[in-house]
């Protein structure tokens, strides 16, 4: 039998989720991690089946699984988890880019759901850490209010910040709802660009108001910069209000790139260019977090492995 070591690097492996191949490559290399393999698919009447490949025992594993339409992704998420688990991995963490269901952070209506805390009652249990990128902190003001494991939660300002210095002549940065002036904020100063955010009123999710412009310097060009961009109602109705002002057609910059149903061809039509972060596979992608990814998962593969437990060599 082979006898624990104390005080090794246990190994380190990156195993990808269906659709995040790629993204877990971009992240092996500068972690030093190997890459696992494992079958994620679907019985005949539709349940989930996965299998573990790579040998875990001893390591530190991560899974690498960007949660847009997660519905479709939870199940086989958890079960390649506790695939993890079952072979012997010492932690599992959840590389997340993109975190689901943080909106649904409040109950508005009775029989409602605060679906944020549930959704994270079904990662606790078998996950030991959380990296994510810019998660919908409004109500619930940290990870920590409703994840009870380490998290980190990378910053995609400074990468947008630096895209639209270099891509953008005089910016005025635009918040197209008072949601999105935490961010809208952070990017204009490390910009020191001015930048203003609307107020919207929402009628449904494919229904928005937004209050009057405010004034744009002329010769300053739009940037709507928002954390997500789902069903793209909310920067289509500022990009109209820019249109009948006489304004330029707004450059569109989100985190995430969800676009829900015709979102990103409608906005295409009424702006000057789409620019997303790579949290989600997307057409938009220009902008790339692999570096602050790198650093919030090193930081995590290097925290204290759990009491009791040893590195198996």
């Amino acid at each position: 039998m082979t006898a624990p070591v104390v005080g090794l690097d246990p190994q380190r492996v990156l195993i990808a989720m269906p659709g995040c191949e790629a993204a877990t490559m971009r992240l092996a290399t500068p972690l030093s991690a190997e890459l696992g393999h494992a079958a994620v698919s679907h019985f005949p009447d539709g349940e989930s089946y996965v299998r573990l490949y790579t040998p875990v025992h001893g390591a530190e594993v991560a899974i690498v699984c960007t949660l847009d339409h997660p519905d479709e992704k939870l199940l086989p998420l958890l079960w390649l988890a506790i695939a993890a688990r079952q072979g012997g991995a010492h932690r599992v963490g959840l590389i997340a880019p993109y975190l689901a269901y943080m909106r649904q952070d409040v109950i508005f209506k009775a029989g409602e759901i605060r679906a944020a805390e549930h959704f994270a009652a079904l990662l606790n249990p078998v996950f030991d850490w959380l990296v994510t990128v810019d998660p919908h902190l409004h109500r619930i003001s940290h990870l920590s209010s409703v994840y009870r494991m380490p998290t980190v939660a990378v910053e995609a300002a400074p990468a947008i910040a630096a895209w639209i210095q270099t891509h953008v002549k005089a910016p005025f940065l635009i918040g197209p709802d008072d949601e999105s002036r935490q961010w809208v904020e952070h990017v204009a100063g490390l910009c020191q660009a001015p930048w203003a955010a609307l107020t919207k009123t929402r009628h449904s999710a494919w229904h928005v108001e937004i209050a009057d412009l405010p004034n744009i310097s002329p010769g300053c060009a739009p940037v709507l910069v928002d954390d997500i961009i789902s069903t793209g109602r909310t920067m289509l109705a500022a990009a109209s209000l820019l249109q009948r002002a006489g304004k330029p057609q707004p450059v569109c910059v989100g985190v995430h790139a969800v676009f829900a149903a015709d979102a990103y061809s409608q906005l295409c039509a009424v702006s000057a260019e789409i620019v997303t972060c790579d949290t989600i596979p997307h057409p938009s992608n220009e902008i790339a977090l692999t570096g602050p990814l790198v650093d919030a998962v090193s930081s995590m593969f290097d925290l204290p492995l759990p009491s009791g437990k040893q590195v198996l060599v």
